[in-house]
């Protein structure tokens, strides 16, 4: 029988031996270190404790306001707890809760009761059974901004990535294009050699200083949607659009005409969806590829700000835009036109979503980035600044 233990209230400062108390005696819990985390198991709960700071996306700790990210690889015990499957005390019926606590200079800060939101697993060397890698809690009250900053503090933006290419939009694409991509994703440790299963003479320049740029930095390929590598590219059923890049689910994909021997430099990008009728994109290739690059890297950032209503005010979009720079393009994408902001360290994009409303995404290589967003009378579904 675990005796009953008081209630720590949120923002309170306490000390192991409270805290570890929540979940149960010390001849009843069992603890567990891993990846900047030690988690304690007892049979009324869990206490996690991780490190007050920002750590960074690949690092245990507090994420933002909701949310704190483990990061394993876990013991068998962590894993099973934290992902509900069925734990030697046999709580299969109740929920146990999970209490978040993050160390600081003067002992332990009580965050408060969160539940599993999503975990990764992966399979031990040598076993069939599973560890936990990734794991991500939600807490069920939000930080308040002042105790977010006291278990984060916030750090200087360093070497954010910069508006030069912005200048050449206009002018000259393909420096622009090569700007963007080099000054927003860094470069990888190895690099492989594009091949192509079709002639390479036909690509058309654009496409083909892509596939440059991605052989050291595959990620400008698309992480959301994709643009296909060159060993993927084919042609339609007729033989006449070249497929080179497709919705994340299938729903649509972009083609070029397939015009072997043609001189044009800059072709019209044709989207074509379920209906079989081809649109053609408002900008044409050098244009479409700066708007895809530009897409690909708000939705595969690190760090993110996402409005809570898909259907914003044309004055909550201009808050969230009147610090940024506007990309001088037509709008991106038939579906839905979709127009991009930018700032340094920072991608915005906004797209119709009919009746005079909009719906918002904005990604960031650094969460100090956000700090432009941060003032907007909008509510977030995440905000990482």
């Amino acid at each position: 029988m675990v005796d009953q233990v008081p209630a720590i209230r949120l923002g309170v400062l306490t000390d192991e031996a409270q805290a570890f108390a929540l979940v149960g005696g010390a001849e009843d819990t069992e603890r567990f270190t891993f990846g900047g985390a030690t988690v304690v198991i007892g049979p009324v709960g869990t206490v996690i404790v991780t490190d007050a700071g920002d750590r960074g996306p690949d690092r245990s700790g507090v994420w933002n306001s909701e949310e704190v990210r483990l990061f394993g690889p876990a013991p068998a015990p962590v894993t099973e707890r934290l992902t509900g499957r069925t734990w030697k005390w046999g709580a299969d019926d109740e929920v146990l809760p999970v209490h978040l606590m993050i160390r600081i200079e003067d002992g332990l800060l009580y965050l408060g009761v969160s539940r599993t939101v999503s975990a990764a697993t992966a399979k031990r060397p040598g076993c069939t059974d599973y560890e936990l890698t990734r794991c991500v809690v939600r807490l069920e009250v939000p930080l308040s901004r002042f105790l977010l900053d006291r278990v984060r503090p916030p750090l200087p933006a360093v070497n954010l990535p910069g508006l030069e290419w912005l200048r050449h939009v206009n002018g000259d694409r393909a420096v622009a294009l090569e700007q963007f991509v080099t000054g927003w994703y860094p470069t990888t440790d190895t690099a492989d050699t594009p091949s192509t299963g079709l002639p390479l003479a036909p690509i058309p320049d654009g496409l083909r200083q892509l596939y440059r740029l991605a052989v050291r930095r595959p990620a400008a390929l698309g992480v959301q949607n994709r643009i296909h590598p060159e060993s993927a590219l084919r042609t339609d059923d007729r033989g006449e659009m070249l497929v080179f890049g497709v919705e994340s689910q299938g729903g649509f994909v972009w083609s070029l005409l397939w015009t072997l021997g043609s001189g044009e430099t800059d072709p019209t990008v044709w989207f074509c969806d379920d209906s079989k009728r081809p649109i053609a994109e408002q900008e044409p290739l050098s244009g479409f590829l700066l708007q895809f690059s530009l897409f690909e890297a708000a939705m595969g950032a690190d760090y993110l700000a996402l409005p809570r209503s898909l259907e914003l005010t044309a004055h909550q979009v201009d808050q969230l835009t009147n610090r940024l720079e506007p990309v001088p393009l037509r709008p991106f994408w038939p579906w839905g036109p979709t127009r991009f902001y930018v700032a340094q360290g920072l991608i915005m994009h906004v797209c119709e979503a009919g009746d005079n409303k909009f719906e918002a995404w904005a990604g960031a290589t650094h969460r100090s980035a956000l700090a432009l967003l941060a003032d907007a009378t909008v509510e977030w579904s995440r905000f990482d600044g």
